[in-house]
C-alpha cells in the first residue's frame, strides 16, 4: 500500500473518531449544561472538518495543501469567536451548575479516543506534509482540553460553582485561535 493510500485510512479513521465525539460531547455536554463539553464538541467538529479536507489534499500538490491549511485555521478562527459568544453569553446569564460526573466520563473516552488518533497520526509515514502537520496541531491541543475538561468538572464539584467550566469553555477557545494561527502560518 502507498503512502497516499495509508493517509487516506489513517485520515478517514481520524475523522470518524472526532465526528462521533462531536456528537458525543455537543449531546452530553447540552444535557448536563457543560460549556466545557460543548467547547470540546466545537473543536472535534473543526478537527473533523480539517481531516476531512485534508482528505482532499492528499496526493496533491504543496499549493492544495497549504490552501487546506488555511481553510482549516479560518474555520477553527468561526467556530472559537461562535463558542466566546456562547461562553459570555453563560457568563452573563443565570449561572447553571454542570453535571460534573458526565463531564468527567465523557471528556475521559475522548482524551483515549484523541490519543489514539494522536498515536496513529505520529505514525503516518506522511506525517511531515502540511495538511499531517495541522492534523497532528489540532490532536495534540485534544488531549490538552480534554484533560482540563476534567479538571473543570473536579473544580466544578469542590467549588459547587459552574464557573470553572465557563473558564475551561474560554480557554479551550483560545487554545483554539492558538491553533488556528499556528495551522495559518503552515499555509502561507
Amino acid at each position: 500500500m502507498n503512502q497516499q493510500s495509508n493517509q487516506r485510512k489513517l485520515l478517514w479513521a481520524v475523522l470518524a473518531i472526532n465526528f462521533a465525539f462531536f456528537v458525543i460531547e455537543m449531546s452530553t455536554g447540552l444535557l448536563s449544561g457543560s460549556m466545557g463539553l460543548v467547547a470540546d464538541s466545537l473543536d472535534m467538529l473543526a478537527d473533523a472538518f480539517v481531516y476531512g479536507i485534508s482528505l482532499l489534499a492528499v496526493g496533491g500538490s504543496l499549493l492544495q495543501k497549504k490552501r487546506v491549511a488555511r481553510i482549516a485555521g479560518y474555520f477553527q478562527l468561526t467556530l472559537a469567536i461562535i463558542g466566546f459568544a456562547e461562553v459570555i453569553r453563560r457568563f452573563v446569564g443565570a449561572e447553571t451548575l454542570p453535571d460534573f460526573s458526565i463531564m468527567i466520563y465523557v471528556s475521559a473516552l475522548a482524551l483515549v479516543a484523541n490519543s489514539v488518533s494522536l498515536y496513529l497520526l505520529n505514525k503516518s509515514k506522511g506525517k511531515d506534509e502540511v495538511h499531517m502537520k495541522a492534523s497532528m496541531i489540532f490532536t495534540s491541543n485534544d488531549v490538552i482540553i480534554n484533560a482540563g475538561v476534567i479538571v473543570a468538572a473536579l473544580l466544578v464539584r469542590w467549588s459547587n460553582s459552574g464557573l470553572p467550566d465557563l473558564i475551561v469553555g474560554s480557554l479551550v477557545f483560545i487554545i483554539v485561535i492558538k491553533a488556528a494561527f499556528k495551522i495559518l502560518k503552515l499555509g502561507k
